[in-house]
C-alpha cells in the first residue's frame, strides 16, 4: 500500500490533473510508496474517500481548485472523521490566498500555498520521520523549472490514449489584470529549451497527439514560441492537435510565418480579450494594443488554418451591458472562430476586489463566485447576460449552425439579435442546459420563421446544409423539404482536430 496518495476532483474524467503528475515526479525517493487517485466532481465524496482509504495511506494530498473546492471540502471532512490520524495536507490555488477564511483549512493538517511541487516532497518527508510540531501553513519557495523534474512520465498510456495531455514551457505572467492570479507578483519562469523538446520528443514518441499548453503568455518570448512551433511543424503527422493561450497583440512576421505553415486544424490560440472597452480595460489594468488585437485576428481567420478562440468577461467593474454588447460585436467583426463568453469571478487573492465598494460588486459566496450583480448590471439583467453566454455556447460556439447564424445574428447588433433569441428561448423552454440537437433544430426553427417571419425557403436551406455539413442522421420533418442531392446521407471527411473545431471549418 502506498503512503502517500495524490488524490483530486477533476471537472470532467478528460481532464488529466497536471499538478498532481509534478507532484509525484518530485518526490524523489518517496515516489515510489505514492501513487495518483484522480476523480470528478460528480462523483459522490463519499465514494471518493472509499477509493482513497482503501489505500490505507499515512498522507493524503489534496489538490483544490475553484472548480471542486465544494466537493474538496465534503471529502476532507469524511477522510478526518473516519481516519482522524491521517495526515491531510491541501495545496493549490483555491487554498493558497485568503487561507484562514475557508473551511477546508481547518479540517487539514497543512497547507502548502503556492507552487507545491518541492516543498510537498520537503513536508512529507518531515511527517514520515516523525517530526514534531511541523508548521500547519506553509508557503512554498517558487521553484525554477532547472529544479524540477519533469512529470510528463506520470502520464500513463491510457491517458495518452483518452485524455487531454497538458504541458508548459513557461510558468507566471508580466502583465496585471486583477481578475487574475497571475495579477499577483509572480515572475516569469521558462523551461531550458533543449530538455524541453526533448520531453515533447518523448511525449510524440508514445503517441501524444493533443497537446494542450498552459502557459500563461505562450508568444511572450517570441524565439521560444517559434522555436516550438517549428518543432512540432517538422514532426507534424495527421491528427496533430496543439492549443496555446497568445497575447492577442504580440505577432510579429517570424510567428506569423510559423502559423501559416500549419497544415488546417493543427493549431488552437485562445485569445484573451477579456474587454475592449478602454475605461473597464484601464480600470483592472489589462493594456492591449486594439488595432494590433483586430489586425491579428483577421490574420489569423484569413491567412491561417487555425481555430481562434476569444474570450469576453461579463460584470467587470463599471462595464455595462451596453458597453459590453459594443465590445462583442466589435470582435465578433474580426472573426475569431468562437467567443467564450465568460463570467467574472472573484478568484481568492485577486485585487479584483479593490473595486467592490466603489462599483457595487456583488459575488457569490460559494464557488465559482460569479458575479451576481454591479453597479453598472443590475441582478436581472446579468441574468440575462449569463443565459446569452450559455446560449451562446451551445448554438454559436458548438459550430452546429455556421451556415443559420448569418440569420440569427442579422440586424445592425449582432449581441441584441442573439440576446433576443436568448430571451425568447428561455422563455419557451426554461432550460438552460440539456436541450438535444434535434430539439434545438424546432426551436430555431421557430424562432426564425415563425416568430421572426423569415424566408422559410432560406431558412431551411441554411439548417439543412448545417445539419449535412456535421453529418447528423436524425433529420427533423420540417426540414426534409429543404434536403438536396442526398445531402442528408453525407459524412464528412475525416477531421484533423478536435470535432469541435472541425465543425467551423465546414469539415
Amino acid at each position: 500500500m502506498p503512503s502517500i496518495v495524490l488524490a483530486t476532483q477533476n471537472a470532467k474524467w478528460i481532464h488529466a490533473s497536471f499538478g498532481l503528475r509534478y507532484l509525484r515526479a518530485n518526490l524523489a525517493e518517496l515516489r515510489e510508496h505514492s501513487t495518483i487517485l484522480e476523480f470528478e466532481i460528480s462523483q459522490r465524496p463519499v465514494d471518493v474517500a472509499e477509493a482513497i482509504l482503501a489505500q490505507d495511506p499515512r498522507i493524503v494530498g489534496l489538490s483544490v481548485y475553484v472548480w471542486n473546492a465544494g466537493p474538496a471540502l465534503q471529502l476532507a471532512r469524511i477522510l478526518k472523521a473516519v481516519r482522524p490520524d491521517l495526515c491531510l495536507v491541501i495545496g493549490g490555488p483555491e487554498v493558497s490566498h485568503e487561507t484562514e477564511q475557508q473551511e477546508i483549512t481547518a479540517v487539514a493538517d497543512h497547507v502548502v500555498r503556492g507552487e507545491a511541487d518541492l516543498a510537498f516532497r520537503d513536508l512529507c518527508r518531515r511527517i514520515l520521520a516523525g517530526e514534531p510540531n511541523l508548521p500547519r501553513v506553509i508557503d512554498a519557495p517558487l521553484p525554477h523549472f532547472e529544479q524540477l523534474a519533469s512529470p510528463y512520465d506520470e502520464y500513463t498510456d491510457r491517458d495518452i490514449a483518452h485524455r487531454i495531455v497538458y504541458v508548459e514551457s513557461s510558468r507566471g505572467c508580466p502583465f496585471t489584470c486583477e481578475f487574475c492570479l497571475s495579477a499577483l507578483d509572480i515572475p516569469v519562469r521558462k523551461a531550458e529549451s533543449a530538455p524541453f523538446l526533448q520531453q515533447m520528443q518523448r511525449l510524440l514518441d508514445r503517441g501524444v497527439l493533443h497537446f494542450k499548453f498552459v502557459d500563461r503568455t505562450f508568444n511572450l518570448g517570441i524565439e521560444t514560441a517559434v522555436g516550438i512551433l517549428r518543432f512540432f511543424r517538422e514532426r507534424y503527422r495527421e491528427g496533430l492537435f496543439l492549443h496555446f493561450e497568445l497575447i492577442p497583440d504580440r505577432l510579429p512576421d517570424r510567428l506569423r510565418a510559423e502559423i501559416e505553415a500549419f497544415p488546417a486544424g493543427a493549431l488552437q490560440f485562445e485569445v484573451g480579450v477579456q474587454t475592449l472597452d478602454a475605461a473597464t480595460g484601464e480600470r483592472i489594468s489589462r493594456r492591449q494594443d486594439v488595432a494590433k488585437l483586430h489586425d491579428n485576428l483577421r490574420w489569423l481567420r484569413d491567412h491561417t488554418g487555425a481555430h481562434v478562440h476569444a474570450d469576453l468577461i461579463v460584470g467587470l467593474p463599471g462595464e455595462d451591458e451596453a458597453t459590453f454588447a459594443r465590445g462583442f460585436d466589435e470582435l465578433l467583426a474580426s472573426g475569431p472562430h468562437e467567443i467564450q463568453v465568460g463570467i467574472l469571478k472573484r478568484l481568492r487573492g485577486t485585487p479584483i476586489v479593490r473595486h467592490d465598494a466603489e462599483f457595487a460588486m456583488a459575488y457569490a459566496q460559494e464557488a465559482p463566485y460569479e458575479v451576481l450583480q454591479t453597479g453598472a448590471v443590475p441582478f436581472a439583467t446579468m441574468q440575462r447576460m449569463k443565459r446569452f453566454a450559455r446560449y451562446w455556447d451551445v448554438v454559436a460556439n458548438s459550430g452546429n449552425w455556421s451556415a443559420t447564424m448569418t440569420m440569427l445574428l442579422a440586424g445592425p447588433s449582432a449581441y441584441e439579435a442573439f440576446a433576443t433569441f436568448a430571451d425568447w428561448l428561455h422563455t419557451t423552454t426554461r432550460a438552460t442546459s440539456g436541450i438535444a440537437l434535434h430539439r434545438l433544430a424546432s426551436l430555431l426553427w421557430q424562432w426564425l420563421v415563425e416568430e421572426r417571419g423569415g424566408d422559410a425557403a432560406k431558412t431551411g436551406a441554411a439548417m439543412a446544409e448545417d445539419y449535412a455539413r456535421c453529418a447528423r442522421h436524425d433529420w427533423p420533418e420540417f426540414l426534409r423539404p429543404y434536403v438536396q442531392g442526398g445531402r442528408q446521407a453525407s459524412v464528412p471527411r475525416r477531421a484533423v482536430g478536435a470535432d469541435r473545431q472541425a465543425r467551423h471549418r465546414g469539415d
